[in-house]
């Protein structure tokens, strides 16, 4: 069987399947102020952004 065979790494490089609904955090965004959701848990010390604001920061 060859290294690099797909079927021979299993399941790896990060995919979590589909566990169900993601859980998310409150959290205001750092340019505008309004209240938004995010699928994770923000690190703090770090900008988070809502989905209008989000752009303008990539």
């Amino acid at each position: 069987m060859a290294f690099n065979d797909r079927n021979s790494r299993g399941n790896s490089g990060g995919f979590r399947g589909n566990s169900g609904p993601r859980e998310m955090t409150k959290v205001t965004c750092s340019d505008c102020g309004v209240e938004t959701e995010v699928p994770f848990k923000p690190t703090e010390g770090r900008p988070v952004y809502c989905r209008e604001c989000f752009p303008k920061h990539r």
